[in-house]
């Protein structure tokens, strides 16, 4: 499966919050600091950004916002939500015969698809040269994969970056940017035997502080037996609760 989403790399200097050189990072806040921002009720200005709207489905439980960095001329969707494999199905997602994702991160993810659509519509007649972010810690990192491939699909000719923190195995290989903590057991929960398999490029911090010498750039497969899957999962730990110093649920709303 061919995919166009990009992965930016970079580091800005004058962030309170230092990372690793090569990690993922947006102006604004760090990708994590607006991941982490999505567990709060009331957010009013993410990472300083202007809020447009928030979105939920109780049913599903899956909560989010969509907010507007004029700095940088994007748009991010933040998603968070609180085993079988199934055809990828979502409004604007193009993919090859054979892929396959978590059922119930898809379902999750249509869930509110049409509302996150809705909004990004939007905001893009109104900021047409504007790229589009999407992030997530955890199973929002996993539906923020999803949001990321239908968002490409239905603005082909947009810039579309996903972010996750945290995420688990989302589908098979033919499905197949992950950042991973330590020995987080959350992204190797859901085991590769039953036919999933994760998808980009891993950044694995493997002890602490952060930093660029703690911090490994793992290989493209999406399985590098040097990084987080060569730690059996013990599921949901410490490690899965803080990226980069940032205890997730830290709100970064003003």
């Amino acid at each position: 499966m061919e995919q166009e989403i990009v992965v930016a790399r970079q580091e800005t200097e004058d962030l309170a919050i230092k990372v690793p050189e090569g990690v993922p990072q947006i102006s604004g806040g760090t990708s994590e600091q607006y991941a982490s921002s999505c567990y709060v009720l009331l957010c009013p200005r993410p990472c300083g950004n202007t809020l447009i709207t928030t979105f939920s489905n109780a049913v599903t439980d899956v909560q989010g916002f969509v907010a507007r960095d004029s700095t940088r001329k994007e748009i991010h969707v933040v998603l968070d939500t609180q085993i079988l494999l199934v055809p990828l199905v979502a409004p604007g997602a193009k993919t090859a015969s054979g892929v396959r994702v978590h059922s119930g991160f898809l379902t999750a993810w249509d869930s509110v698809v049409l509302q996150v659509l809705t909004v990004v519509e939007v905001q893009k007649k109104l900021h047409p040269d504007y790229s589009i972010v999407t992030t997530g810690h955890s199973l929002g990192g996993s539906i923020a994969l999803l949001a990321a491939l239908t968002l490409k699909g239905t603005f082909s000719s947009t810039e579309v970056r996903a972010y996750s923190y945290g995420s688990p195995r989302v589908g098979n290989e033919a499905f197949a940017e992950t950042l991973v903590h330590s020995n987080d057991g959350v992204p190797t929960m859901i085991p590769s035997k039953l036919g999933y398999h994760h998808h980009g490029v891993e950044y694995w911090q493997h002890s602490k502080p952060p930093s660029n010498a703690t911090t490994v750039q793992c290989d493209t497969s999406g399985e590098d037996p040097r990084c987080s899957v060569s730690i059996p999962s013990r599921g949901i730990n410490l490690a899965h609760t803080n990226y980069f110093g940032i205890l997730v649920s830290t709100p970064f709303c003003l």
